[in-house]
């Protein structure tokens, strides 16, 4: 790895632990913030992608999904390290910008910048240990649960609400997947967020997730119905473990699957502001929202907004006749392209 590289992961670490509040710019892209606060035991770590931030716009928060995800991956064979940024390198970042400030806050106790000797072959994801490559940080497992991604995303909006270069009359947020869950309880609490949008959210739960996909690979013979059985009984299990604090004092990771396995439809229905949900067809986790309307109907609620992409998966890649993704032909600019002009649409009506 490169001196440079090596250099610039050093002064981000360092730059951690002697900022309460502080702001660099980093690899010509981004402004990274950080923010100290007596309720978070661990910084708050942020990205504003900009370097010139004077213009006054309103924000934008992606809510990124689940897994410690670094921001920049040294990926091997690279100079520069790759801009992840939470899943908003598939998107038209140019477009977002010109009239947002497109902000997307690190997940907790994840360095911003990891080398590839600390990413996971199996995702790309922060491990501590490169001799284990499947273990989490016990920090990170400790601190992956709804509320604390709601409370640090609430302490990100406070501190940009009062910034000069922030237009609070508007704030606009989209969660995926798993930051689906964490916009909804957002957006129940932060009054200023004027839009929302939902991609690949499950509105049943993690734990519905899992055995609908169980049943869904014995029905396609992927595992026998025996096998079957033997994994819906153990989310039966982990899910009743879950509601155990002693099981959850020695597994943190049940606090997680339990936090994030709670039904969303009836906070979807609590909301007045436009919402705008958007999936794959072929995306298991969000099978379940195409009966969401039917709720929205039998209360005459008209501030929902349904997108499906027709044969895409989780991420909107269509699948092709062996069902794979197709990695060339990526929807996630439309995706967002659909939101912003949901956003403009409803600002007009």
């Amino acid at each position: 790895m490169p001196n440079k590289f090596l250099l610039t992961c050093l002064l981000t670490l360092l730059s951690f632990n002697t900022f309460s509040q502080a702001h660099y710019t980093l690899y010509d892209k981004v402004t990274v913030f950080s923010l100290t606060t007596e309720a978070n035991k661990d910084s708050i770590k942020f990205l504003v992608v900009d370097t010139e931030i004077t213009q006054k716009k309103p924000v934008f928060l992606f809510c990124q999904g689940s897994l410690p995800l670094p921001m920049f991956m040294g990926l091997k064979g690279m100079e520069t390290p790759f801009f992840f940024g939470g899943g908003i390198s598939n998107f038209n970042i140019n477009s977002i910008t010109q009239k947002y400030h497109l902000v997307v806050i690190s997940m907790p106790h994840t360095p911003i910048v990891v080398d590839s000797t600390h990413l996971s072959p199996y995702g790309n994801y922060y491990i501590p240990d490169p001799k284990q490559p499947q273990q989490l940080l016990k920090a990170f497992t400790d601190a992956d649960y709804i509320d604390n991604y709601v409370d640090r995303s609430l302490e990100v909006l406070d501190f940009l609400k009062k910034q000069p270069w922030v237009d609070s009359s508007q704030c606009v947020v989209f969660g995926h997947s798993q930051g689906s869950k964490v916009a909804t309880k957002l957006a129940l609490k932060n009054k200023d967020i004027s839009h929302i949008g939902l991609s690949g959210a499950n509105p049943f739960g993690r734990v519905d997730q899992y055995i609908r996909t169980t049943k869904q690979d014995a029905r396609n013979n992927k595992i026998s119905w025996e096998e079957a059985e033997k994994r819906i009984n153990l989310n039966y299990n982990n899910y009743e473990d879950s509601f155990n604090p002693d099981s959850v004092k020695v597994h943190s990771y049940l606090r997680s699957y339990n936090s994030f396995s709670e039904p969303l439809f009836d906070d979807w229905l609590a909301l007045d502001i436009p919402i705008f949900l958007t999936y794959g067809t072929e995306d298991n986790a969000s099978e379940l929202c195409d009966i969401i309307p039917l709720f929205f109907i039998e209360q005459g609620k008209k501030n929902l907004t349904v997108r499906r992409w027709i044969n895409c998966d989780h991420n909107y890649f269509p699948l092709d006749e062996n069902k794979q993704p197709n990695y060339k032909k990526g929807h996630w600019k439309d995706v967002i392209i659909e939101f912003l002009a949901q956003v403009e649409e409803k600002e007009v009506n």
